[in-house]
């Protein structure tokens, strides 16, 4: 059996309860597979997002979910792949707090507006960023006291990011903002040469999504000062939040459901309640878990809510630190 049919399998088991009746198996919606166009490489956290909740989708509607990765440009390609796309609910983009949050803050030419070019589905997935160092280079064990020594090291440490505008960069860029910092950004394409340029001391400190980073924790390779939610997470329970020492301090990766704007709100909303159905399967919750995110299935006006916010966030970020794609 097929990896793919085996996950096909549980998921339908698990959603089997929640599934539409067959009564409404006549609607004139899905009829046939719908895309998920996805701004992100094959083999990334949204990817895997994607590809678990494909098959729960599939046993929920009854049609094919196929993810189609139109990486490349910061999520532009995609972005702009699912903005061209007919708003006939054959066609979604799951975007992200990069790709339709900071994007918005840090190019001056999109063909699209990210407040009003999709309507929000659903936000699907969030979790927190983690601050990790290098305890060679930063001999700290807690956030108070690297804020005390980097300031005595004004310009001369340097910290990783995945390049100008990844969400590494600007919640480093928010976090000196906020603490009154002056560190340099190196930008590496990845988290493993992020991770590797801290671990070998080529820079000392850097955000970075917490499942990209978990590895490099349990090994003791890295040691984490912060989470970026505002509480702690359940899976490093020990580890202080940013907001505990900068009160407020809140950065948050997610990604989640978007439409083309025009799509006919009886298919958005058939697609809302089937994403809200995964919070009733304990195995995608399970899965969602281990990457350390949180599974969220909000409202349309909530995923909105998120988007507005962080755009708001980082156009101001942006602006203050004179940040742009380059």
């Amino acid at each position: 059996m097929t990896g793919r049919r085996r996950l096909l399998q549980l998921a339908m088991a698990a959603l089997l309860p929640f599934a539409p009746r067959r009564a409404r198996a006549a609607e004139p919606w899905p009829t046939r597979p719908v895309r998920l166009i996805l701004p992100d490489a094959p083999g990334s956290g949204n990817d895997t997002t994607a590809r678990l909740i494909a098959p729960a989708l599939e046993a929920a509607l009854g049609q094919p979910f196929v993810v189609e990765n139109r990486g490349g440009a910061g999520g532009r390609i995609g972005v702009e792949a699912a903005y061209n796309a007919a708003p006939d609910g054959y066609s979604f983009l799951l975007g992200n707090a990069g790709s339709n949050g900071i994007n918005a803050a840090i190019y001056q030419d999109l063909p699209y507006d990210l407040t009003s070019a999709f309507e929000p589905v659903s936000l699907l997935v969030q979790g927190p960023n983690v601050l990790v160092v290098n305890t060679r280079v930063l001999p700290v064990n807690d956030l108070s006291a690297l804020v005390a020594l980097v300031r005595t090291r004004p310009g001369r440490l340097n910290y990783a990011s995945g390049g100008v505008g990844s969400s590494a960069h600007m919640s480093m860029e928010l976090f000196k903002s906020a603490a009154n910092l002056d560190i340099v950004h190196v930008p590496y394409r990845g988290t493993p040469a992020m991770a590797q340029s801290v671990i070998g001391g080529d820079t000392a400190l850097m955000f970075a999504n917490l499942v990209n980073v978990m590895p490099y924790i349990q090994r003791g390779e890295l040691k984490p000062l912060a989470v970026t939610s505002l509480t702690r997470t359940p899976e490093l329970p020990d580890v202080p939040t940013v907001a505990e020492t900068l009160p407020g301090f809140e950065t948050l990766a997610w990604n989640g459901i978007l439409a083309p704007r025009g799509t006919p709100a009886p298919i958005r909303e058939r697609l809302q309640a089937a994403l809200a159905g995964l919070k009733k399967a304990p195995m995608i919750q399970d899965r969602v878990r281990l990457m350390g995110g949180e599974l969220v299935a909000s409202t349309p006006e909530e995923f909105a809510a998120r988007i507005n916010a962080d755009i708001a966030k980082w156009k101001a970020l942006a602006a203050q630190a004179g940040i742009r794609a380059e």
